[in-house]
């Protein structure tokens, strides 16, 4: 490996990934329906979400991708929930980041 070329640890990756995912109002609209629900959203999310179709369904696939929601096709709708395992793996690598920064007395003038 040249010196130019930088390896990043299987977390970084992960947590850019999870970063990417949230890096949208769409998206994180979409997380905060699925958090207010007893139990998994079935329904038309576009009747809540004021997106087109198309672009909802886009984002919930940026959310799927990334772990961050899972979704089950039960004709004629998707039953959308959090996934708790990867949401829980996500809260604890960015608490964990933050509280490294916070924790870093260097004060840059």
């Amino acid at each position: 490996m040249n010196n130019k070329e930088k390896a990043f640890t299987a977390e970084q990756e992960q947590m850019a990934r999870f970063a990417k995912a949230l890096g949208h109002p769409v998206r994180i609209a979409i997380l905060d329906l699925l958090a207010s629900q007893a139990c998994c959203y079935h329904g038309d999310m576009s009747e809540v979400i004021p997106v087109a179709k198309s672009t909802l369904s886009q984002h919930l696939s940026e959310l799927k991708d990334a772990g961050l929601i899972q979704g089950t096709l039960t004709l004629p709708s998707i039953k959308y929930c959090i996934n708790r395992e990867n949401w829980n793996k996500a809260r604890s690598m960015f608490t964990e980041l933050f509280r490294d920064i916070e924790g870093n007395s260097y004060v840059c003038r």
